[in-house]
């Protein structure tokens, strides 16, 4: 099911903790921009389907990668398209989004979005793989 715009933000909101959707809104743009720089084919197809319309066409028209960014590059570059950003506060924008995110794609289709990416970003997701 594909959350509302409206519901999606407020997620992101919360968990972030940030004052306004706006601010909500801004993060959730670059974190899904990269994201969907990482990801490819039907996983990215099904995963658009999941999200509003605006933060669908984002993830798929991404920003360009040369190569697969490892959790704490990805941090890293989130930092530096977030204005006034640490590598601290990036990592908490990317788990405000992206665990929004594993919330709106459900398990099974998170588990082929893991495949896609580097190990690690199960973290991100805020969703550790238990051994």
């Amino acid at each position: 099911m594909t959350l509302r715009w409206e519901a999606f933000l407020e997620h992101v909101r919360e968990r972030g903790e940030y004052d306004s959707r706006q601010e909500a809104d801004r993060v959730a743009r670059v974190v899904l921009a990269l994201l969907g720089a990482h990801l490819v084919g039907e996983v990215r197809a099904q995963l658009a389907a999941c999200l509003p319309e605006d933060f669908a066409l984002i993830l798929l028209n991404p920003l360009q990668s040369a190569e697969p960014l490892s959790p704490e590059r990805f941090v890293r570059a989130t930092a530096a398209w977030i204005e006034g950003a640490t590598e601290q506060t990036a990592a908490w924008d990317v788990s405000a989004v992206l665990s929004t995110v594993a919330d709106a794609a459900g398990d099974d289709l998170l588990k082929e979005i893991l495949l896609q990416l580097p190990a690690g970003y199960d973290l991100l997701f805020g969703r550790p793989r238990t051994a």
